[in-house]
């Protein structure tokens, strides 16, 4: 069976490395003329699921964005991201999830496990109760060829003086974080655990020597561009992803499927 790694990889040199974030925002169905509710909240995740099913690398549906209307918001998750997934299209469920021992190990379950109804690609996670703390989610990941995503660098302005905490060692703590990371990969193909680092992050970590994915926020609406992507991640498997600059392009799915073909046409 491949690996997340290797699916991700030949994704991208089919469609362009690019992931297309799914974030109904209440502003944004707003701007789509949907209400601000659960039937506004499917009939935008159906747009979405149409307009990028088979015609981008990988889809990110903010769970944030679904939990908001509870049991119901998160029924249409589960069939937003079964619906992408019966396409062949890769989805990380962007949930960044983090805890310890059973716990962390009910949230593997939860978004990677066989037959759970949430069940992604990949999930977003976050290391701040130690990189080992994960343990549950690397172990999945190894299992099943699914694939994580450890927050490292992030691009939001309160993340800067945690993140560029220097140790004895003369490490950041983002770059502690990728080459723990690393050594959950192999060597001489790209590994299921990759990492998040922002597109607009000035003090980014060294990434050449993960051997995986590298998601990249911050492209786009948030200032990011190619530049600052193959300035950060040279040498690695660098997934650019965006989201306003190729949702504004809604509501029409012609019109947003459009915009994410073009833009993912510029990271091939």
């Amino acid at each position: 069976m491949k690996g997340f790694g290797q699916r991700l990889s030949e994704a991208a040199e089919h469609h362009g490395a690019l992931c297309v974030g799914i974030d109904p925002h209440a502003s944004l169905l707003q701007a789509w003329g949907l209400d601000d509710d659960v039937d506004g909240l499917r009939e935008f995740s159906r747009r979405c699921v149409e307009a990028f099913a088979g015609h981008v690398a990988l889809v990110k549906p903010q769970v944030a964005f679904y939990e908001r209307f509870g049991s119901q918001g998160f029924a249409i998750l589960e069939e937003t991201i079964a619906q992408l997934r019966s396409t062949g299209t890769l989805v990380v469920a962007d949930a960044k999830r983090g805890d310890i021992g059973s716990t962390m190990a009910g949230y593997a379950d939860a978004w990677l496990g066989e037959g759970s109804p949430l069940q992604s690609d990949a999930v977003t996670v976050s290391p701040y109760l130690g990189v080992g703390a994960l343990g549950a989610v690397f172990d999945r990941s190894k299992e099943s060829g699914a694939g994580v995503f450890v927050l490292a660098a992030t691009s939001n302005p309160e993340a800067v003086s945690l993140q560029t905490t220097t140790g004895a060692d003369g490490r950041t703590l983002a770059q502690r974080v990728v080459d723990e990371c690393a050594s959950y990969n192999p060597m001489g193909r790209v590994g299921d655990v990759g990492v998040v680092v922002g597109a607009t992050v000035e003090k980014a970590p060294e990434l050449v020597s993960l051997n995986g994915p590298v998601l990249m926020p911050g492209v786009g609406a948030q200032g990011g561009s190619a530049a600052d992507v193959a300035r950060i991640a040279a040498g690695a498997l660098a997934v650019p992803n965006v989201s306003r600059s190729v949702l504004s392009a809604g509501p029409g799915v012609a019109e947003l499927r459009e915009a994410a073909v073009r833009v993912a046409s510029g990271y091939r």
